[in-house]
């Protein structure tokens, strides 16, 4: 699973880090809720100290840079998709009498790091009409349920379109090396240590 040096953490990285993840336990309790309030924020505060003392995670290094292009070109993409998805998803559920018939496929990842795992993992997930169902960390496959596969085509369709998620958000955040990773082809990559 290792793919190059990773870029150690000191005491005040550990502290942003931590800092940064109580900042989205917070937000993400805000949305929850529904509404902003004073009560809210505080109990969004002392709910998110109590999941970082009592469940800590493991700490998730980010050694790339932000490329604010490709960030724009994945957030307008990831937007036109979850639209389309939406649209189609809806007329599955409208068709009277019709039942999809679901997939669940194993995508290898080229880039396995625990940060590239988990945002190809969230928007692949926040996409209607597509599920996570599954992450193997170790040999970094992420295993997708698709809600309609018509033919064994799409099946291909699909498995092309999450690592093109992947392709994205790594172009967007990910180092040089992750970048050179995207053009080794994936049977190269299975190769390889």
């Amino acid at each position: 699973m290792d793919d190059g040096p990773t870029p150690a953490v000191g005491r005040g990285g550990r502290r942003r880090d931590q800092a940064v993840a109580l900042g989205w336990l917070v937000v993400i309790w805000q949305l929850l809720w529904g509404r902003f309030s004073w009560g809210n924020l505080l109990g969004g505060l002392v709910v998110g100290a109590a999941v970082l003392i009592f469940f800590p995670l493991p700490p998730v290094t980010f050694g790339g840079r932000l490329r604010v292009g490709a960030l724009l070109v994945l957030a307008v993409t990831f937007v036109g998709e979850l639209v389309r998805a939406s649209v189609h998803v809806a007329a599955i559920a409208v068709r009277p009498g019709y039942r999809p018939r679901g997939a669940i496929l194993a995508v290898p990842l080229r880039v396995r790091t625990d940060l590239n795992l988990a945002l190809a993992a969230e928007l692949v997930s926040l996409v209607p009409g597509t599920l996570i169902l599954d992450v193997d960390r170790d040999r970094g496959v992420l295993y997708v349920h698709v809600l309609e596969v018509c033919r064994p085509e799409d099946l291909a369709v699909n498995r092309a379109r999450v690592l093109a998620v992947e392709r994205r958000i790594v172009r967007a955040v990910g180092s040089p090396q992750e970048v050179r990773q995207l053009g080794v082809p994936l049977v190269e990559r299975r190769n390889q240590p």
